[in-house]
């Protein structure tokens, strides 16, 4: 991997990183609890649960990437980023242009 391409890919992880990190505000107030005191109709009321159910999620997922962007930066500043952890090969940078957070190549990732 060329220095500029380390460049690049360091720029879209932190890119992804804030991108990240300016959802978890409306999240985390889209997922606090319905009061039962709250006057909503039945339908309306299940919407509500079954639209933070939907957020919980959203929320859960978008921390498990956080970190794995955050891992990502962690093995640039060590050197080890872009070794596929399996094989060792280097993984290509199309890969880890949509990627960022890859630990492993296509080929391993495919391996069960």
């Amino acid at each position: 991997m060329t220095t500029e391409e380390h460049a690049e890919l360091k720029n879209i992880i932190e890119a992804r990183i804030e991108e990240i990190e300016a959802a978890f505000p409306y999240l985390q107030e889209e997922t606090q609890a319905i009061a039962p005191s709250v006057s909503l109709g039945r339908l309306t009321r299940m919407d509500a649960l079954s639209e933070k159910g939907v957020n919980e999620y959203v929320l859960s997922q978008n921390r498990k990437i956080l970190d794995k962007l955050h891992n990502a930066l962690s093995r640039m500043n060590k050197g080890t980023y872009g070794s596929c952890l399996k094989c060792g090969m280097e993984i290509p940078i199309g890969r880890l242009r949509l990627v960022p957070e890859a630990l492993v190549c296509v080929p391993c990732s495919s391996k069960n």
